[in-house]
């Protein structure tokens, strides 16, 4: 990095000819070969080929999102009587941690290691008391594993030493395709309810059904084919998904790219999951967001993010890769 920092690139791979890249910028997966039912392996994620694409601002990474992920109302927020002023940089919100959000941050790589049938990396970020506005020191990991059933596992751990909160995702963006339209890809939501927003996207604190809406992924069905019926203006699908189950591991989604036989499945133990049709990048790729509620802070019916010294966050996400 211009500052000196170093930067690793770590592969992880299987015994099956999986493989995955990351990097400590931004904790970012580079590269993650998947088959196709002929056994055929491409890059599933966007990417890009410079360190100094990413830093520059590459819109496309998939990188660990904090220290909070999605939107916070008017960048700003009061936890126990104490009022927090945040960097706003979207419009007047606060989203994705601020301009410089975990993904914008150089990560260490804590440890590595093989077993009979995995591989790991783990990283670690400790964000300041005062980064962006947020109170606290926050220490941050995520461990990635590969393992031989073609899983890439995701275990975030986050402890603070004042009250804070903290909301932690990957924001990858999948082709299974490998490249071209990701409108054509199959998806299925086991969800009944959403969090509908406002014209900047932040929730009004409803949960309404999705059934009978262009919202309704709760039976498989082409990401495209109601795309039109969306609020004028969206441009696709940007939107958070309620999933039952608590903090128990369930599935989250089930993305299908038929051409290919492709099959991403999600499981998480997080409270809901952002579709994202990567709008601004011509809808060339779906995002899967395991996350909690956007403006969580602002709505005490939704789970909290509240993470204190006695309360760490811990959170784990799956995703399976499959053909047929």
């Amino acid at each position: 990095m211009q500052d000196g920092a170093t930067v690793y690139l770590i592969t992880l791979s299987n015994h099956k000819g999986m493989s995955v890249r990351i990097i400590s910028y931004g904790a970012i997966i580079k590269e993650l070969q998947a088959p196709d039912r002929d056994g055929r392996f491409t890059n599933v994620v966007l990417t890009t080929d410079s360190l100094e694409k990413f830093a520059g601002g590459f819109n496309g990474a998939a990188a660990i999102i904090g220290r909070v992920a999605n939107r916070i109302k008017g960048a700003q927020f009061e936890l126990d009587g104490t009022p927090y002023k945040l960097t706003a940089n979207d419009r007047k919100n606060t989203i994705h941690g601020g301009r410089k959000g975990f993904a914008q941050s150089v990560w260490t790589v804590a440890d590595t290691g093989t077993t009979k049938d995995r591989a790991f990396v783990k990283l670690t970020y400790l964000s300041p008391d005062g980064e962006e506005g947020f109170p606290g020191n926050l220490r941050t990991s995520v461990t990635y594993t590969l393992t031989d059933r073609n899983e890439l596992r995701l275990d975030y751990e986050a402890v603070a030493d004042k009250p804070t909160i903290a909301n932690l995702t990957n924001h990858a963006y999948f082709n299974l395709a490998g490249g071209g339209s990701a409108l054509d890809h199959v998806l299925r939501i086991p969800s009944e309810k959403y969090t509908p927003t406002d014209a900047e996207l932040i929730p009004t604190g409803e949960m309404l059904s999705l059934k009978g809406t262009p919202v309704d992924f709760s039976q498989p069905t082409r990401i495209g084919s109601r795309m039109d019926q969306l609020k004028p203006g969206m441009g696709g699908y940007d939107h958070n998904f309620v999933l039952d189950g608590g903090s128990a591991m369930k599935l989250a989604a089930r993305l299908t790219e038929p051409k290919s036989g492709r099959i991403m499945e999600v499981r998480t133990t997080q409270p809901a999951v952002q579709l994202y049709t990567g709008n601004h990048l011509g809808n060339t790729a779906v995002c899967l967001e395991t996350q909690h509620y956007p403006d969580a802070i602002h709505h005490p019916d939704f789970p909290s993010i509240v993470v204190r010294p006695d309360k760490p966050l811990k959170e784990t996400t799956l995703f399976t890769f499959l053909a047929e």
